[in-house]
């Protein structure tokens, strides 16, 4: 029995999965199913589909699987994509759901998603047997979806069918929905990028597949027809999930579809392949229990292989099949350079890591926020609010609020291109704590961006031309998560906290800012007659809304500070207006009222 270690990639999963007998359970599960349907006259059929519940003590196990003559005729016959577009068009929009805003489209192995269109109505009986229609929820679980070859490809879609309809908690404090696990052996890549991408931007959807692949097995190499020994993995087609990569030596299970694609590439030139049956698969899930139990008797101490040493990757390659030993010139520049990229798709995957790693750390987006809290704090006690001393570069330390702005605008860009990114149904779903963390740092950070904005001399209107996307859709978002709640305004409560409240509105010292601006076109003698009707108005507009925010307690008492910008303008406004004009604003300001903004809230506390 070879030395050589059975995992070195993702060795915790690839040990969890064997020794939990879950390979062992969904092969057996298919090879009885095949068993069953072996003298059914249903498989002749071109398009046959054989599935089997099984509701055990412990678990239950769906199975799937295809004759020989429907796999054959099938992948031959179907291995092209068909794209969302299209499948809209035959009235079978089923997987629309995938879609996003930045991906608004995919396709899907035409094989596939032919077989899954003409059994919809079984596989929607089945459905209703193991989810609750209306929350979504699996009645039986752990549930194990798996198939073989183009059954695989069907289990892999019927999965992602009741991924959708498994609703994610909306609070904090309950438990993670309980999720399907599909495993499949030896079947096609079935999607395109757009597709891959969606299934990558719900971490916890791309966790729920397992593919077991053997180096001799031609079908997933191919991924275009059943007997092209000549074409490698297309680029049309994609990987998803997490792989199990097994040779006579050993396993490697690898998550970097990256990775998977080279690695299949490279097995598929240096062994004799042909598409293989349920069979192959069960003597290599047996040959793998077997060398798990004596793994311990390997030379190397697997603790101190890191990803990064040439001879751990090498290790890999060998475990999975590919001849490392080879006298062929080619094939050893081959591996060579399938080394060299290893070894750098490690250096930037650990790059990643490390970067998400501090993006995740919502306890370091907290620190970064009550460093500028500090900074609102400090310019108050000046007596001018932290929008205007940032805009006027009055501070020694608006270099650093500089420094915290931009990470904290790069980590919240990122969030919510990320969140973008992911299918309809889960797109704009960003948990409580993140929403109400994305409030505040829109409201604390977004004035920043207005103050450099106004700071450039000309610049005007800049929630038209200046504001940036994910300032709009952390917003929308938010509004959106207000109605689901049905809150009406908590006036008294915003009385008891005005003091420590940041604007609600973001965009408050836009409207300032162009307001003020609208004050210098009335005044100007240059300003056209249209300039000026459209200042006043403009002017109309704010002076109400102003008010309406003071009467809501939407905004912070910092507007009303001496140096302040909201200040600066009433100056400026009552020089416009006529001595008798009468407003509510006018009358909160001329008798002082804001002095009591502030100091009402104490009788509260």
């Amino acid at each position: 029995m070879s030395q050589l270690p059975i995992f070195i990639s993702r060795l915790h999963l690839a040990n969890l999965v064997v020794n939990s007998d879950l390979l062992e359970l969904s092969c057996g599960a298919i090879k009885d199913l095949q068993t069953e349907a072996s003298s059914d006259q249903q498989d002749s059929c071109s398009l046959s589909l054989r599935c089997k519940l099984d509701k055990k003590s412990k678990y239950t196990i769906i199975a799937f699987t295809t004759s020989t003559l429907s796999r054959k005729e099938l992948l031959q016959q179907g291995g092209d994509l068909v794209s969302s577009t299209t499948l809209k068009e035959l009235e079978f929009p089923i997987f629309d759901f995938l879609c996003s805003e930045t991906n608004r489209s995919f396709s899907i192995h035409r094989g596939a998603i032919t077989l899954f269109k003409a059994h919809f109505k079984e596989l929607s009986q089945l459905k209703t047997q193991i989810q609750d229609s209306k929350t979504g929820e699996l009645l039986s679980t752990p549930l194990i979806v798996t198939g073989h070859s183009i059954g695989g490809s069907v289990a892999s879609l019927f999965t992602l069918w009741l991924l959708d309809n498994i609703k994610q908690p909306l609070q904090k404090n309950q438990p993670p929905p309980k999720l399907p696990l599909c495993v499949t052996f030896g079947s096609p890549f079935i999607v395109n990028q757009g597709l891959q991408q969606a299934i990558l931007e719900c971490s916890n959807w791309n966790s729920c597949f397992l593919h077991v692949v053997g180096d001799k097995d031609l079908l997933q190499k191919t991924s275009i027809s059943d007997n092209d020994a000549t074409q490698s993995v297309s680029e049309d087609y994609k990987a998803f999930g997490t792989f199990i990569l097994c040779s006579e030596k050993g396993c490697a299970c690898v998550d970097d579809l990256e990775v998977v694609s080279r690695l299949l590439e490279s097995t598929r030139r240096q062994a004799s392949c042909e598409s293989q049956e349920i069979d192959y698969y069960a003597e290599i899930v047996n040959d793998l229990k077997s060398k798990v139990i004596i793994r311990g008797n390997s030379q190397l101490d697997l603790s101190f292989v890191q990803p990064l040493i040439k001879a751990g990757i090498i290790l890999q390659l060998e475990a999975i099949g590919v001849e490392m030993t080879t006298q062929q010139q080619q094939e050893k520049e081959d591996n060579n350079n399938l080394i060299s990229m290893l070894e750098e798709r490690e250096k930037v995957l650990m790059a990643e890591r490390a970067k998400n790693d501090s993006k995740k750390n919502l306890n370091q987006i907290k620190i970064k926020m009550a460093q500028l809290e500090w900074y609102k704090k400090f310019c108050k006690n000046k007596e001018i609010g932290y929008y205007d001393c940032y805009k006027n570069q009055l501070c020694r330390s608006d270099m650093d609020v500089t420094r915290l702005k931009k990470f904290l605008t790069n980590y919240w860009r990122n969030l919510v291109e990320s969140a973008q990114r992911k299918p309809q149904k889960e797109g704009a779903f960003i948990p409580a704590a993140w929403l109400y963390a994305g409030r505040n740092y829109r409201r604390m950070v977004e004035p920043l961006d207005i103050a450099e904005y106004y700071r450039e001399n000309g610049n005007r209107d800049y929630q038209t031309h200046g504001r940036s996307k994910h300032y709009i859709l952390l917003e929308q978002w938010q509004e959106d998560d207000d109605e689901k709640k049905l809150t009406s305004s908590p006036n008294n409560k915003k009385k008891e906290d005005v003091a420590g409240i940041l604007t609600e509105d973001s965009c408050f010292w836009a409207k300032v800012e162009d307001a003020l601006i609208s004050c210098e076109l009335l005044k100007a003698e240059t300003s056209c007659p249209v300039e000026k009707q459209s200042a006043k108005e403009n002017l109309d507009m704010f002076e109400q809304y102003a008010m309406e925010q003071i009467n809501n307690y939407a905004v912070s008492p910092e507007i009303f500070l001496k140096q302040s910008s909201f200040v600066k303008w009433w100056k400026s406004f009552q020089e416009i207006i006529e001595t008798s004009h009468d407003s509510p604003l006018s009358d909160f300001m001329k008798n002082e009222r804001y002095l009591q903004y502030e100091k009402r809230s104490a009788s509260f506390r």
